[in-house]
């Protein structure tokens, strides 16, 4: 007998809901009962009200997994839409990230030198150490923080992403 097993792959689910207290506690909590994981979450008030929320969720999931995680975020009273963003096709993902790193001597260059190279900001500086903004996909992220490393990497702090889906159509 042959058992065919469901690969994981990687989601970025845009999720619209009610600006409520809790709401975020039960999204989360949906994943945690079923044993999903949660690589990265953010949230954000999309109205001038305040009313209404955007979520952003990105999971690894097997297709039957991410067919059931967006289902029971459906059946969620305070959920608007549930958008697998990665499904509909071409969308554009970001991640911020603060990056602090020991700046002296040789390595204070080299550290320009590569936040250059990735267009990352100094957003401070002291006499000993930088902090750099740089944004863009997971990838580039995470190859600046790898060669950071390499210089002298002390604290780095990221938002997590925030995509939205090309085209006309909102979520």
């Amino acid at each position: 007998m042959h058992i065919k097993s469901e690969t994981a792959e990687r989601h970025t689910l845009a999720v619209i809901v009610d600006n409520e207290p809790g709401i975020l506690a039960r999204i989360a909590g949906l994943f945690t009962a079923r044993g999903y994981n949660i690589e990265s979450l953010t949230v954000s008030e999309i109205t001038a009200d305040k009313a209404v929320s955007r979520i952003t969720i990105v999971t690894s999931a097997s297709k039957p997994m991410l067919e059931q995680i967006v289902a029971q975020l459906d059946r969620l009273v305070p959920v608007h839409t549930v958008r697998d963003l990665t499904a509909e096709g071409p969308h554009v993902e970001r991640e911020l990230a603060l990056v602090k790193v020991r700046g002296v001597g040789d390595h204070r260059i080299e550290a320009l030198r590569l936040a250059d190279v990735y267009r990352a900001r100094v957003v401070d500086a002291t006499t000993s150490s930088f902090v750099f903004e740089v944004t863009g996909g997971i990838e580039k992220i995470d190859k600046f923080v790898e060669l950071m490393g390499e210089v002298g990497l002390i604290e780095v702090a990221r938002t997590g992403v925030v995509a939205i889906g090309r085209g006309h159509e909102a979520a």
